[in-house]
């Protein structure tokens, strides 16, 4: 098996997520356009599927806070990645009916003071 090549953009990537608070999600085209990769939504899918065991800089990524821009698991309902990306979230008080999040209720919105002092571009 060959392993991928991890770049700078997985890094931003990674490091965004990393910044979505517990009890947050945000859609993975908002996780690209924090990162400041606009429009590279399939680009975060790809990245979170090759986050290392160990997390980066020594913190796990939240891969499972990361949703479709429709508010759903982009996982097939009933498989075991739902399964376990659905428990995760309600472990953090997120509302999961069905495969849908309430975006309303849950979507990270970054303050000013995220965007400028949490947030690598």
């Amino acid at each position: 098996m060959v392993t991928p090549k991890i770049d700078e953009k997985h890094l931003k990537i990674w490091r965004t997520v990393q910044k979505i608070p517990a009890g947050k999600v945000a859609s993975y085209g908002q996780v690209a356009d924090l990162a400041g990769l606009p429009g590279r939504a399939r680009l975060v899918g790809k990245c979170l599927g090759l986050v290392p065991d160990g997390g980066i800089d020594g913190q796990q990524v939240p891969w499972f806070r990361v949703i479709n821009s429709a508010g759903k698991i982009s996982f097939p309902p009933g498989s075991e990645h739902f399964e376990r990306q659905k428990g995760l979230l309600q472990e953090e008080q997120v509302v999961v009916i069905g495969s849908r999040i309430k975006l309303a209720d849950f979507q990270w919105q970054p303050d000013l003071a995220e965007l400028v002092f949490l947030l690598e571009y």
